[in-house]
């Protein structure tokens, strides 16, 4: 289930990545694209993570109060990974200058490979963080 969640979420956050890279940012800035799509993404996962994946059910203040903090604390250091790299590849390599491919008006440059290769190690990062920090009272599906 967590694969599977996993997909979904990485689907949310590349598309909203790309949608705000090529629109507001206009290929320019990475790293605000990147954060607009971790929050959109970090509020996808948290539901389906706690209902679908770790099958914690209670929306309970007092079990919100400790999900919730952990589960963003995880999110927040892959995020900081992925922000990291980022920042590398396009304010230290440039790659934003190396165009790969136009299709009407989204262009898939450096950065966006880059971010593609660095969903590897956060999907991986953000399994670990939930498994041993957030949810580590239930069992994984």
């Amino acid at each position: 289930m967590y694969i599977v969640f996993g997909i979904l979420t990485t689907v949310v956050n590349y598309s909203v990545f790309l949608l705000w890279y090529n629109t507001l940012f206009r290929g320019k800035d990475g790293l605000y694209a990147n954060s607009i799509a971790f929050i959109e993404a970090v509020l996808f996962a948290f539901v389906v993570n706690k209902l679908f994946v770790f099958e914690s059910k209670s929306w309970s203040f007092m079990v919100l109060k400790k999900e919730i903090p952990s589960f963003l604390a995880t999110r927040i250091g892959s995020f900081i990974v992925e922000e990291f790299g980022i920042f590398i590849a396009e304010k230290i390599l440039r790659l934003n200058r190396f165009e790969v491919l136009r299709i009407w008006d989204t262009v898939i440059d450096g950065i966006v490979i880059a971010k593609l290769a660095l969903v590897i190690v956060v999907v991986l990062l953000n399994y670990v963080f939930c498994k041993f920090f957030a949810f580590k009272s239930t069992t994984i599906k």
